[in-house]
Formats: C-alpha cells, sequence, structure tokens
C-alpha cells in the first residue's frame, strides 16, 4: 500500500492552532502520513511544551531552529534548511498555513523542487504592500498548486488574479475548528495569571469582572515601533481604564519598544490595565470569551471573536481578514478612535454578526477529503 507523505509547515505560534486540527483528522490515517515541520521562526522555550499539549498535537517531526533574524536572512536559512528537509523526506506535497516568512520561503523550495504545494488561508488581501505579511501571501500564492480558502473574498481575490476556479477550496476556517474543539477544556481550568511586576494574580471573578473587561493584543510595527503612535495608544489605554479593565498579555516586541520610548512605567501605573506576559492558547481564548470586547492588531483574534460574537476593535486602517467585518463582530478603527468605541460597547451598542459560511469545526475533515482526492486515496 503507498503511503503519501504529506509536510506541513508551521513558522509561528499561530499556525500551530490551524495546523493542529489537521493533526488531529491524519491522526493513523492509513494512507497519508504527516511530517510536521517547524521551522523555528517564532519560538518561545517556555511555552513550547505547554503549547504544544494544549493543542494535543506531538512536537514537531524537524525543528529547523532559524531564530529571529532580518526578513532576508531569516528566510534564506529557512529555504536553506527547508530543501534539505524535502530531499530527505521526499514528500508528495507540501502545505503551508498563513502568511509567515516561513509560509513563502517553503512554497519557494517546495515549487523549485517540482513537489505540489497547497496553501491553507489562501487568498486574504489587505492590499497594503508595507506589511511584511501581505508580501509573502502574494508571492505564496503566485507559486502554489492548490488553495485552501476561509471566505468568499478569499476564492474572488484568486480569481481575479488568474488562480483557477478548479485549484480553489473554500473549506472553512481551521482556527475555528481549534476554537470549538478547545473551549470546553478551557473553561475547566483553574485561570489565574501573574502580572509582570508579580504583585497581583489576575483571575476572572476576582480580578477581572466576568464580561466586563477588555482583552488587548498589539504588536504590529505601525502601531508599536514608532514612539509617538505607541505614546498615543498608552494614553488611550490609560483613559479607557478608568472605565474598565483591561488585560494585556503583552508580546515581547511591545514591552521592549514600551522601554526604550520611556512608556512601559506610564503604562504599568494604571491600576485597572493588568499587564502579562503571553498566556497559553487555552488560557486566551478563556479570556477572550468571557471578555467585553477585544482591541488588537492581530489577524487571528479577529476570527475567534466573530466566531464568539465578542465586539473588536482592529487598530489596522485594513484588514485581510474582511468577512470579520462583513459578517462578523470585527471593526476597524483609528487610535483617535478607541475611546468612543469602547464606550458604545459599553452601553450595549458594540458591533455583533454572525458566523461566516463553514466556520463550523469541521473545516479540517473537509480539507482532509480534499486531500484523499488528489492523491487518489
Amino acid at each position: 500500500m503507498e503511503e503519501y507523505r504529506l509536510i506541513l509547515v508551521a513558522g509561528a505560534r499561530p499556525n500551530f492552532m490551524k495546523i493542529a486540527p489537521l493533526m488531529h483528522v491524519l491522526r493513523n490515517h492509513q494512507k497519508i502520513k504527516p511530517y510536521l515541520v517547524h521551522t523555528g521562526q517564532h519560538y518561545d522555550e517556555k511555552m513550547s511544551d505547554l503549547f504544544f499539549r494544549q493543542l494535543d498535537i506531538p512536537e514537531p517531526d524537524i525543528n529547523l531552529e532559524v531564530g529571529s533574524a532580518s526578513h532576508a536572512v531569516q528566510t534564506a536559512l529557512i529555504m536553506e534548511r527547508f530543501e534539505k528537509v524535502c530531499l530527505n523526506v521526499k514528500p508528495h506535497m507540501v502545505m503551508v498555513v498563513g502568511d509567515v516568512n516561513s509560509t513563502a520561503a517553503c512554497t519557494l523550495v517546495a515549487a523549485k523542487l517540482h513537489i505540489p504545494t497547497a496553501h491553507y488561508e489562501a487568498g486574504l488581501r489587505s492590499r497594503d504592500r508595507s506589511m511584511p505579511e501581505e508580501i509573502n501571501r502574494l508571492v505564496t500564492d503566485a507559486i502554489s498548486d492548490y488553495f485552501f480558502t476561509t471566505s468568499v473574498d478569499a476564492d474572488e481575490n484568486l480569481i481575479n488574479e488568474g488562480i483557477p476556479q478548479k485549484k480553489i477550496y473554500m473549506m472553512g476556517n481551521l482556527m475555528i475548528d481549534s476554537l470549538y474543539e478547545h473551549l470546553k477544556k478551557a473553561e475547566s481550568l483553574n485561570h489565574a495569571i501573574q502580572t509582570l511586576d508579580g504583585k497581583k494574580t489576575v483571575q476572572l471573578d476576582k480580578t477581572l469582572p466576568d464580561g466586563g473587561y477588555g482583552i488587548m493584543t498589539f504588536h504590529r510595527p505601525s502601531n508599536v515601533d514608532e514612539p509617538e503612535t505607541l505614546a498615543k495608544l498608552v494614553n488611550g489605554w490609560g483613559t479607557i481604564s478608568k472605565d474598565v479593565p483591561l488585560l494585556f498579555p503583552i508580546h515581547p516586541r511591545t514591552v521592549k519598544n514600551l522601554k526604550k520610548f520611556g512608556l512601559y512605567d506610564i503604562l504599568a501605573s494604571y491600576d485597572s490595565i493588568y499587564l502579562t506576559e503571553p498566556v497559553g492558547y487555552l488560557e486566551f481564548i478563556y479570556f477572550i470569551r468571557h471578555s467585553a470586547f477585544a482591541l488588537t492588531d492581530s489577524g487571528g483574534i479577529q476570527e475567534e471573536t466573530t466566531a464568539l460574537n465578542i465586539p473588536c476593535l482592529t487598530i489596522r486602517p485594513s484588514t485581510e481578514r474582511p468577512v470579520t467585518i462583513w459578517e462578523g463582530s470585527n471593526k476597524l478603527i483609528t487610535v483617535d478612535d478607541i475611546e468612543k468605541e469602547v464606550r458604545l460597547i459599553l452601553k450595549g451598542k458594540g458591533k455583533t454578526g454572525k458566523t461566516p459560511k463553514f466556520w463550523d469545526g469541521q473545516t479540517a475533515r473537509r480539507i482532509v477529503d480534499i486531500l484523499e482526492d488528489i492523491f487518489y486515496v
């Protein structure tokens, strides 16, 4: 019986929430053998074991251990090391997810080795080429062979770029598979986390009121790399924290820049802003589910809040996930809009929406069905 070798590539933490449901469906598959490759593009040693355990996936079969570097150096290292993996494993297909440097780099390697490639989350477009993720999306989709999309607009983008309809499969959202699968488990945990200064323990109903706080994530260069923009954000966060507590699992990049620009002590001085280290996946979805709103510049949280119908305020000029605005609970705003929009939410006038088509927790099964057809399994 022929075995079909499928390499699944993950380069950053959010990629694993997309890979995990596929790993679960492919577990003990009779003909398709998955190889999980972690490029090590983003790696947090402290969180790694916890993350794989919470998602119930095995440690990666191969870790390229690339680490942080400039875009050019990181991409080159990934390509050099991934080429050796492909030559050794001889996969029948390479599947990449998302839009990080690993996504584009591994697709380039596979394409030049004439290995069929599939891109999950294909077709997403922000139209903002100042974002490195947008460049990665465009490059990956230009040379992939199969395209798995999460929404109708992604299909339309690909068709407009010349991709044949027969290569495009709108199967739903793997992030939502992970979300639905783990919500019950998340509820059962003891969610007590320490603030960065070690002086407070954050716990729902004790420190934070259920449904009465905001959760924040910020790491985009456009928001945290410019001192004037970051100062405006700190001021906005501080002002709204007087009306509603804010939980802020803070990205290392953001901490670094807050300290660099002399803003960290100002932010830490607000009594109702709870700064913590990044938390595990289960803790994070638990705190989203019980929040009044999310304030963010992240991509994934726009989807998670849409699935949970939690108002989401995204501080960006554009989003590659417009379905979360058309159908979901997401809203694009500017830094200057924060106070007004949060007060609308606190008055019960926050944006609500519906769950997009196929965001039902069964996406991985549908994708594997397509892979079986492609492999003639």
